[in-house]
């Protein structure tokens, strides 16, 4: 009897600290399991179609921060509003940066909370690493992210699924700089004229040292050709539209 009574308490005191736990973290009290349900291959988002010459900017921000101020100042300049989607760690180290961006008008978008490979996580951990870095930024801004970039590019139907579940839109990129290969300015500069459409979403990152001066030649030259650069969210269709096998978001019928 007094080995059954023991085990109760034990039980009791796990219950009694797990709960203490999930009060003293607001991002995880939402259900963390979601079944992913589409037997069908899921996409995320890689372009737009559209007749309208708008593009979108999208800076991922995963380490340093030394080249965001003129960025931001290169953007300021030309009245242009972009994404940049925030890795958790990058904002745990860099708040002031967080709120600078958002203060400055533009989108922020979610890219995980540790950067990890997220087809490697349960769908537990990937909605944590979604939920821990929305409640960080929202925290930091009062922003509600509803865009997901997955880490590396990397994404399944899980993924994608648990995403969704959590009110995001998972968006990919059409246009690779590849500044984060070190390219020099010029050269990003080629590769982005050389590729950029309507409906195109380019990906930066802010700490590249090529990209501030390729974004200096690009804006102007993008604008003197009649395109517009809108943040990701200003690109999307809203309302009726599907997702293509190529990853194209396409107007369905009662679509814009």
């Amino acid at each position: 009897m007094r080995v059954y009574v023991v085990k109760v308490r034990w039980w009791y005191l796990l219950l009694v600290l797990m709960l203490a736990f999930l009060s003293m973290v607001p991002q995880l009290r939402a259900p963390l399991i979601i079944s992913v349900l589409s037997k069908g291959r899921l996409v995320p988002i890689y372009s737009v179609q559209t007749a309208e010459k708008k593009v979108a900017f999208s800076f991922d921000a995963t380490w340093g921060a030394d080249l965001t101020d003129e960025i931001l100042e290169i953007l300021q300049d030309h009245g242009i509003k972009t994404t940049f989607f925030l890795a958790g760690c990058w904002v745990d180290k860099h708040p002031d940066y967080v709120v600078k961006i958002a203060a400055a008008g533009h989108e922020l978008g979610n890219h995980s909370y540790s950067h990890p490979h997220m087809n490697t996580l349960s769908e537990q951990g990937i909605a944590f690493e979604l939920q821990k870095n929305e409640h960080l930024i929202h925290e930091l801004t009062g922003q509600k992210t509803t865009l997901f970039r997955p880490p590396f590019g990397e994404y399944s139907n899980e993924v994608i699924s648990v995403a969704s579940a959590l009110g995001y839109q998972t968006i990919q990129w059409s246009v690779d700089s590849l500044d984060w290969k070190n390219l020099s300015s010029s050269q990003i500069y080629e590769r982005v004229m050389g590729q950029i459409k309507p409906g195109s979403i380019v990906l930066f990152h802010n700490a590249a040292p090529g990209t501030p001066g390729a974004i200096r030649r690009l804006i102007p030259d993008l604008l003197a050709q009649g395109y517009e650069i809108v943040p990701v969210s200003q690109l999307l269709h809203k309302g009726d539209y599907y997702i293509d096998h190529a990853g194209t978001q396409r107007p369905g019928k009662g679509g814009s």
